[in-house]
């Protein structure tokens, strides 16, 4: 046994000296990815997309030290007790604005811009376009440390912070970009309104406290009471009777003591001034926001007052005027909404599919015609659907009526009725559809595209309807999902017995007509493209004559003076060789005379035939 037990024990080593450099393989590969992945990050390259949720998670972050700086800076000032008593507090909470300016800052720095719609994250392009620009300016400015003045004016100086306030364009930028992102838009202009005009009357309520210490506590009836009555000792009661009062200037609502003092009339006078630009904010706020709403609403449902005053002037009678009024409170009750197209149509067209493929294509490809289809018909037959809403007991279709849409039914129950509409065949719910055999056009279909049944909606239903001409010029752009398309609907009429038998022999005539008249098609496009090259060809040979004729106008006066120009050129190399046979025969002395006549007369015969040959 101990032998055995040797054996096992030298076995569970050797397994234990094999795994240790496996696991050692494995830790270090674990350290080497973790390296890589530290290498890989390289936060000197790092960039933020000013798009991105960081950048707007970013921006909210700053909007409490800006908030902070506005509503403490004035309050620290004007209010003394306040300043002596929280100023540990005040103290910390400064400095910690003051770290995220200076984080403001760093973010700037590695923060993208868009140059000809690409972002550019290259560093020191980033740095460059950052430091050279006025923003950097004004964000330096806001941190200089203007503090180590209270060591020469004391700490209880607050207002030697003011400088902070020249980051407010950060606030600016934070509020336009959580305007655009909320679902409520409106309510949101609204609460910022209230929190500029609440800022404005912190401020004005400071200015007045401090105002009613520089005339004196008490010393009239406008300005604050004296601090030595308890009732307005307190810093809540200080605070809140001055912004009391100052919100009663501003809004000019309620009776005010009468200024005594020339200090007094001024502050009066610029806060009812400013008390009308705010009236006229307000205002012009509110009645934007009651503009948008009823802009909004004629865009999301059809005017009901139009229709009424038809329905009235048209002398309808009240059955019908309290169906056409329940269908309209209907749709606003439950926000039914009719003109999705009139609402999307101002975005980009891959916008609009990609919206109406998330709200429609569940919906389409539940039709049994339509599945296995290209997705790209689907895209586009999305774009195509209208909703539709039906009340109660109206009919949806009926029987023999030629069918041009066919309808997916969205919310509601449809019932199948026979002609008493009283008597139910069937029942149609949610992701039913009807009507799509209707829209294609199937030979041999007994029907002849024609209803097969009265469809009732029994409750309030919604549906969406799309239209025959719709999917035609559609599928005209793609011929296999039409040949598909037709081949189910063949299918589908085989199985309820609709569709006529045609013979071979037919289908076949079917198809060399269409072999025909295509080939007609294509000999009309040639025809007409080789009408138009003849047309080409002649206009071009008419441009070439025009231009012949204009160079032969141009170079009629040419010949008379090319051969005049010849004829001094062959008389002038005459005289030249003239010149050097005479010299010729002045040197050399022959005994025979006769023979150098001779030979100056064979010399003349030469040149003469030369120029006549030049000639």
């Amino acid at each position: 046994m101990s032998r055995w037990n040797n054996l096992l024990n030298w076995q569970r080593m050797q397994k234990n000296d094999a795994q240790e450099p496996a696991q050692e393989n494995k830790a270090g590969q674990a350290a080497e990815t973790k390296k890589e992945e530290k290498k890989k990050f390289n936060f000197k390259e790092w960039s933020i997309d000013p798009s991105g949720d960081f950048y707007y998670t970013w921006l909210q972050v700053m909007i409490f030290p800006v908030v902070y700086n506005w509503f403490t800076i004035i309050l620290r000032a004007c209010f003394d007790d306040v300043e002596k008593t929280y100023l540990a507090v005040w103290l910390t909470l400064d400095y910690v604005c003051d770290l995220v300016y200076v984080g403001d800052i760093f973010m700037k720095v590695h923060t993208g811009f868009l140059e000809q719609g690409i972002l550019v994250v290259d560093q020191a392009r980033l740095k460059k376009r950052y430091l050279h620009s006025s923003r950097f300016l004004w964000d330096l400015a806001s941190l200089l440390p203007t503090d180590l003045l209270y060591l020469h004016l004391g700490v209880h100086t607050p207002l030697l912070r003011v400088n902070r306030l020249l980051r407010t364009p950060r606030l600016s930028e934070a509020l336009d970009r959580m305007e655009t992102r909320t679902a409520y838009p409106n309510i949101f202009r609204i609460a910022k309104l209230m929190i500029l005009i609440f800022i404005l009357i912190h401020w004005n309520a400071c200015v007045y406290f401090a105002l009613s210490s520089f005339i004196g506590f008490g010393t009239d009836s406008w300005v604050y009471p004296n601090l030595t009555d308890p009732e307005f000792a307190s810093m809540r009661r200080q605070y809140f009777y001055s912004f009391w009062f100052s919100t009663l200037i501003l809004t000019t609502v309620g009776d005010t003591p009468d200024p005594q003092r020339e200090e007094e009339y001024l502050f009066m006078i610029a806060d009812l001034l400013i008390a009308v630009l705010v009236f006229a904010s307000v205002v012009g706020n509110v009645s934007n926001v009651i503009m948008n709403l009823r802009n909004r609403d004629n865009v999301f449902f059809p005017n009901h007052e139009l229709v009424k005053g038809y329905l009235r002037n048209r002398r309808i009678s009240k059955v019908l005027q309290n169906r056409v009024n329940d269908w309209y409170q209907h749709l606003h009750i439950n926000k039914k909404i009719t003109r999705e197209n009139e609402i999307l149509q101002q975005l980009p067209v891959t916008l609009q599919t990609a919206i109406a493929v998330s709200v429609h294509l569940p919906t389409l490809s539940k039709v049994t015609i339509f599945q296995n289809c290209e997705s790209s018909l689907l895209e586009e037959l999305v774009l195509k659907l209208t909703p539709q809403v039906y009340s109660p007991g109206e009919y949806v279709c009926r029987k023999g009526d030629v069918g041009h849409e066919m309808y997916i039914i969205k919310e509601g129950k449809l019932a199948v009725v026979a002609d008493d509409g009283v008597t139910q065949f069937a029942v149609l719910g949610d992701g039913n559809f009807f009507g799509e055999i209707s829209i294609l056009n199937i030979k041999g279909n007994k029907s002849g595209n024609r209803r097969t049944a009265n469809i009732r909606s029994i409750g309030h239903s919604d549906l969406f309807s799309l239209s025959k001409e719709d999917l035609t010029d559609t599928l005209s752009e793609f011929p296999a999902a039409k040949q598909l398309l037709e081949e189910k609907g063949r299918q589908i009429l085989t199985k309820m017995g609709m569709l006529e038998k045609t013979d071979e022999c037919e289908v076949e005539k079917e198809k060399t007509e269409d072999k025909v008249e295509r080939l007609e098609g294509s000999l009309e496009t040639l025809q007409t493209k080789l009408a138009r090259l003849m047309a080409e060809l002649e206009s071009t040979a008419r441009k070439m004559m025009r231009r012949v004729e204009q160079l032969e106008l141009q170079t009629e006066g040419w010949e008379g003076i090319v051969a005049e120009g010849a004829w001094s050129e062959t008389e002038e190399e005459g005289e030249r060789e003239r010149e050097v046979g005479d010299g010729e025969g002045e040197k050399e002395e022959e005994p025979d005379g006769e023979r150098g006549e001779g030979d100056g007369g064979e010399e003349e015969e030469e040149t003469s035939k030369d120029i006549k040959e030049k000639e």
